[in-house]
């Protein structure tokens, strides 16, 4: 059996779903583009997307709800200078495209005499980072079921204290075809799974019962035979001990002090504090506090942050981003020092810099910003023993729940779910209800410990911005951070 190039075969398997059944081909996405270029436009691009979702429920020990759906459509987009005319369809066929292409190019002075022809067709340059594979096929429903019975009858024999069990299994098999007007033509088929489990354990203390909650899960970009009995042990395992951390916890105290985040999951604070405010739109309108920053030290020495939008079969990796560009590695800090932001093409042209792989939407009802895709922290030389230890009297926090950024000013509120207090490098108890609060450019410089332990997220992470989500992935070594401000509730 013969094989095709990757690229080539992700581009056909785009056109047989999007384009050759409402009998459309490439000559009719140029002639779209070629329409919108009549007028004087900086940038013009087609994204077809075809979406298929299954999702099961599992709650009070029986599978109560499975969903599946079919999502597909085109958006239109035109760009000149830094406005953009967008226009987009649930049916795809000739006279929607063409029709989506005579109102975006409203946008751009009528061209005159010059000639807008596309350039040569050319197929972009794209990675192998996953595969094809539609992972709603790869297990039948009674397997489905019978994987999330298994997590809820394992949460069970955990611990007697076990009350509640809820567990969801997710899969999508997404297909986009992007068309753009300087000739380039980019597809990806993009599988992505995740299991997710939360566990409500409870306990009576005196005449009362106190209950807490413990999440465990994770997922990426390939198919639900990655759930195999030693990932379902661990994201079960996970959430009880959290679960029954927090059944022992004591109210957290308050003030200024020493923090030590925990490897992988925790870096979900890197990304909302740093990560958005190196986003290339805020920067280039001057609304981020790293605004004009680049060259200049930002951080501690020893603190690289990257995007990196090129690891195998993780959750917020991309063949190629949704304006048919490359993912990228982009080195954003290095040993301190601010190297670059993350650039979609738009924001690129407009701050005279090479995009970086970081051009995202939603879907197809949505235009593309820059976005983050697996953002992390490199690891140092510290044992993460060592820096729990090195703790005289502060706040170690091992989990995240909510968060938010303000990225003109940087300022960042986090609450951890799984948290200890140490006194003289000992951990001393588990605490609720403590809050992080602080600057993002600030808490950078104040790192005085890195970790060897580096580690990305299990594979949960979603992103929002501008009503927007999409898939991410985080990462972090244990890291000692001195003088932040922990809101408690001691």
């Amino acid at each position: 059996m013969i094989s095709r190039e990757p690229t080539i075969e992700r581009l056909a398997t785009a056109q047989a779903l999007l384009l050759t059944p409402f009998g459309l081909n490439e000559s009719h996405l140029f002639k779209a583009l070629d329409v919108i270029k009549a007028h004087r436009v900086d940038e013009a691009d087609l994204y077809f997307q075809y979406t298929r979702s299954e999702g099961w429920s599992l709650e009070e020990g029986i599978v109560k709800t499975g969903s599946f759906s079919i999502d597909q459509g085109v958006g239109v987009r035109a760009v000149s200078g830094e406005k953009t005319a967008f226009a987009y369809s649930d049916d795809i066929s000739w006279a929607s495209l063409l029709d989506a292409a005579q109102t975006v190019r409203s946008i751009g002075a009528v061209a005159g005499t010059k000639s807008t022809k596309i350039a040569t067709k050319k197929i972009a340059s794209a990675r192998k980072l996953y595969g094809g594979t539609d992972p709603i096929s790869t297990l039948d429903s009674t397997t489905k079921v019978k994987l999330l019975e298994k997590v809820e009858k394992l949460a069970r024999s955990k611990d007697k204290r076990v009350a509640q069990v809820m567990a969801g299994l997710a899969s999508e098999y997404d297909v986009v075809l992007i068309a753009r007007a300087d000739g380039t033509l980019a597809a990806d088929v993009r599988p992505l799974v995740r299991l997710s489990v939360t566990v409500i354990a409870e306990q009576k203390i005196g005449g009362e019962t106190r209950r807490e909650t413990g999440s465990g899960g994770g997922g990426g970009r390939f198919g639900l035979a990655y759930f195999d009995d030693a990932m379902i042990e661990d994201y079960v395992s996970s959430a009880v001990k959290a679960a029954l951390t927090n059944l022992e916890s004591r109210p957290a105290p308050a003030g200024e002090m020493t923090v030590v985040l925990g490897p992988g999951w925790p870096g979900v604070l890197l990304h909302e504090a740093v990560g958005h405010g190196l986003e290339g739109d805020f920067n280039r309108k001057g609304s981020s506090a790293f605004a004009g920053m680049i060259g200049k030290r930002v951080a501690a020495k020893g603190v690289t942050v990257l995007d990196d939008g090129t690891i195998a079969d993780r959750r917020g990796s991309l063949n190629v981003d949704d304006e048919g560009n490359a993912s990228q590695k982009n080195v954003l800090i290095e040993d301190g020092i601010l190297k670059g932001y993350i650039q979609d093409s738009m924001n690129a042209r407009l701050m005279k810099v090479k995009p970086t792989g970081n051009g995202r939407r939603e879907s197809y009802a949505a235009v593309p910003m820059p976005r983050m895709t697996n953002t992390y922290m490199l690891g140092g030389d510290k044992a993460p023993e060592e820096i729990v230890a090195s703790i005289k009297r502060g706040l170690y926090a091992t989990n995240f729940g909510g968060g938010q950024v303000d990225i003109t000013s940087g300022k960042f509120v986090f609450s951890a779910s799984e948290a200890y207090w140490v006194e003289n490098g000992k951990i001393q108890y588990p605490v609720k209800g403590a809050t992080i609060v602080g600057s993002g450019p600030e808490s950078l410089k104040k790192v005085t410990m890195i970790g060897n332990d580096l580690s990305l997220d299990s594979g949960v992470g979603v992103c929002g911005k501008e009503g927007q989500s999409v898939p991410v992935g985080v990462g972090q070594p244990t890291l000692r951070l001195e003088g932040l401000t922990v809101g408690g509730t001691a």
